[in-house]
């Protein structure tokens, strides 16, 4: 079992980081190597060509995000962590794969015609081109599985497609088809602002978020000010129809304890706010508190987290290397 997953190096991580995609990838790193597999995690450098960047930022963001990854859990002795940039293999399969692509099955990816909105002339050729250089970061891998979120689960699609069209046309068997892993309960958390829109680090308001990074007082000043309504929560999860701010910090709870939100409203029921908020608080604190640790002990030693991917690329342009060989060889091209 192979998997590979990726997440761009945009900034500091938070809570729906964590709870969404990162803690998945820790438990899921453990579950494969018991199995004897190994895991591929990288920061998409490349995929953040898409908008533009300062080269300062790019680079801060990358250190950031390795040191934030690295204080969750995701050990690079037992798991590939390394960025994009540093195995040149992305580029040059992607581009190879932008022979078998067509522009039909690309102007339907629903996230072009979300991101580009109706400028689309305006809109970069890495962002239309976006998904193929997702394929080639899988195909690349022979990955066996990806995980996947439902605003991902068309992007694998396309990347199967890809490698169906590139093995039909060569005759070849280059590219395995990889498999969709839906991660098991991933916990969909909203801003502490607004219960109808995702927890975003571009979200003008730090008060919307909590940060990996953030201290005790800070986690606790945060939750106290949440939006919430003036009910007192339900017995039953059906009772919070209707109440997005009372289901986000349900479902907040519900995931930072491995429990289900019946659960904690089997206990919480008939309870204001003024004495939920306290106990998820705390709940909370108790879990970030060892991340936030580490990760500030980590943040600033450029020379370790350098360290950490350089090393993951060699490792990973060594798994890469026989698949992009292939793939040369069954069009044809000399290298």
């Amino acid at each position: 079992m192979r998997v590979v997953s990726g997440i761009q190096p945009t900034g500091n991580l938070h809570l729906g980081n964590y709870l969404g995609a990162i803690r998945n990838w820790v438990r899921m790193q453990d579950d494969v190597a018991r199995g004897g597999g190994e895991c591929l995690f990288f920061l998409a450098d490349l995929h953040s060509l898409s908008d533009h960047m300062a080269a300062d930022t790019r680079r801060d963001g990358l250190r950031t995000m390795t040191a934030a990854l690295v204080a969750c859990g995701i050990d690079s002795s037992r798991s590939i962590l390394f960025n994009q940039a540093r195995v040149p293999a992305h580029a040059e399969l992607c581009w190879l794969l932008n022979g078998t692509a067509r522009m039909g099955w690309l102007n339907r990816m629903t996230q072009w015609k979300d991101k580009a909105g109706k400028n689309r002339e305006g809109a970069s050729v890495a962002l239309f081109d976006y998904p193929v250089l997702q394929a080639a970061d899988v195909l690349l891998y022979q990955a066996s599985h990806v995980p996947v979120g439902e605003d991902q689960k068309q992007h694998l699609e396309l990347a199967r497609d890809i490698a169906v069209k590139f093995n039909t046309d060569t005759g070849t068997e280059t590219f395995a088809l990889p498999e969709p892993i839906i991660p098991p309960a991933a916990a969909r958390i909203m801003s502490l602002r607004d219960g109808q829109a995702k927890m975003s680090k571009s979200d003008p308001s730090d008060m919307s978020r909590i940060n990996l990074a953030d201290d005790a007082d800070a986690i606790l000043g945060k939750v106290k000010k949440a939006k919430t309504d003036a009910d007192v929560l339900p017995g039953e999860p059906a009772g919070l129809a209707g109440r997005p701010e009372a289901l986000n910090l349900v479902t907040i709870y519900a995931a930072a304890t491995d429990c289900s939100a019946a659960d904690v409203l089997a206990e919480f029921g008939g309870k204001g706010f003024g004495a939920f908020k306290p106990a998820l608080a705390e709940r909370l604190v108790a879990m970030l508190a060892p991340i936030s640790e580490r990760y500030r002990a980590l943040k600033d030693d450029h020379t370790a987290l350098d360290r950490i991917l350089a090393d993951g690329a060699a490792r990973a342009a060594a798994v890469a290397a026989p698949t992009l060989a292939a793939a040369y060889a069954a069009l044809g091209l000399q290298r």
